[in-house]
């Protein structure tokens, strides 16, 4: 092992080595890759990993829970004395097979659901603590013989700041042309995937126009009746992170299960929207790549997670415990396979892209 630490070292360079970074990877715990390549990407988006710091220096006695052990885990890599080296997330492991019936096993599981589930959580978490507190305050109010009773929906969480998007589907009826539009949020954006694309042209077609028709008519208000209409979901607020979640298994009828689709697709290191609503804030926002999870493998339940991050301008490879530098040109590798080649397919899975202004 200590050849492989200094061997990362050497390949960074001592001058260049940022000074406050630590590169620590994870080691596994039978199948837990899923989460490891996911908790490694959401610690290189420094928005994240600061404000998750920032939660374990103001909480300090708190009872345990699934937040508490990722600040702890968060919080154990920053401090490392060494710059390199390996780390074990026994705690957090065993507390989220504790949260999650689905995670309390040795088998595989998909790093989208994982993602998705610590994303929701961590929000709940922070929410429920607030409401805590807010009722204690207000138990302190009453008793100083102050009104504490306004109900007014709960203000974002720093995880629904930095994550959190709203998408607006637009339904225009074909009859009277009204336009109803009607706005949803969302933590990550779920694009399906064709041969042979880039996340461009994904997002392009998960914002095209559909046509509801037939036994799929729209119920226009202005009409009062079902009508022909043309329905397309926009971007209305743009994320400060944004994940993107390829949607790479799909169920076959016929085999009876879920099988992945390695289509190349090619996402660029720098990516600006497009499908974005008339009224959108900042709709020119330009991110940056920071972070991709990567699926290894040929099924949804076998394979392997493994995850890039860029870091003070350069990009490393984790894989459970091995960390590796790699150059930026090795990306190419991980945007799926063409149909005639036939290598293992790694294949960019989930990808984060950072907005520029809050790099």
């Amino acid at each position: 092992m200590g050849a492989n630490i200094s061997q990362l070292e050497r390949d960074i360079g001592s001058e260049q080595f940022p000074c406050n970074e630590h590169y620590f990877g994870l080691v596994n715990f039978g199948n837990t890759c899923y989460s490891n390549s996911v908790l490694q990407a959401l610690y290189f988006c420094k928005p994240f990993r600061d404000k998750v710091l920032e939660y374990k220096a103001k909480n300090k006695r708190t009872k345990e829970t699934l937040l508490t052990c990722l600040a702890d885990l968060f919080h154990s890599i920053a401090t490392q004395k060494k710059k390199v080296g390996s780390i074990a997330p026994k705690k957090f492991i065993a507390r989220l097979r504790k949260e999650k019936e689905e995670f309390d096993n040795y088998m595989q599981q998909d790093a989208h659901e994982f993602l998705n589930f610590l994303i929701n959580h961590i929000s709940e978490i922070i929410l429920a603590e607030r409401q805590q507190n807010s009722t204690t305050n207000n138990v302190k109010s009453k008793a100083s013989g102050e009104n504490g009773t306004t109900h007014s929906p709960p203000e974002p969480t720093w995880v629904h700041e930095i994550f959190q998007g709203i998408l607006t589907s637009e339904t225009r009826c074909l009859n009277c042309e009204n336009v109803s539009s009607k706005d949803e949020d969302f933590f990550d954006l779920q694009v399906d995937i064709e041969q042979n694309t880039s996340i461009t042209h994904c997002l392009r077609c998960f914002s095209n126009t559909e046509t509801l028709c037939s036994d799929n008519k729209f119920k226009c208000d202005n009409c009062s009746s079902y009508q022909e209409a043309q329905k397309c979901m926009r971007v209305k607020k743009l994320p400060m992170i944004l994940a993107l979640h390829l949607k790479r298994f799909k169920y076959v009828e016929q085999y009876n299960r879920h099988i992945k689709v390695s289509h190349r697709v090619v996402f660029p290191l720098e990516l600006r929207l497009f499908n974005t609503s008339d009224d959108a804030l900042n709709p020119d926002r330009l991110y940056d790549l920071v972070a991709v999870v990567i699926h290894c493998g040929s099924g949804p339940n076998r394979g392997h997670y493994i995850s890039i991050v860029k870091s003070h301008g350069f990009w490393l490879l984790f894989d459970d415990d091995q960390v590796d530098k790699i150059d930026a040109s090795t990306i190419e590798d991980f945007y799926g396979l063409t149909a005639d080649t036939q290598k293992s397919s790694e294949t960019g899975y989930i990808l984060f892209y950072q907005s520029r202004e809050s790099l």
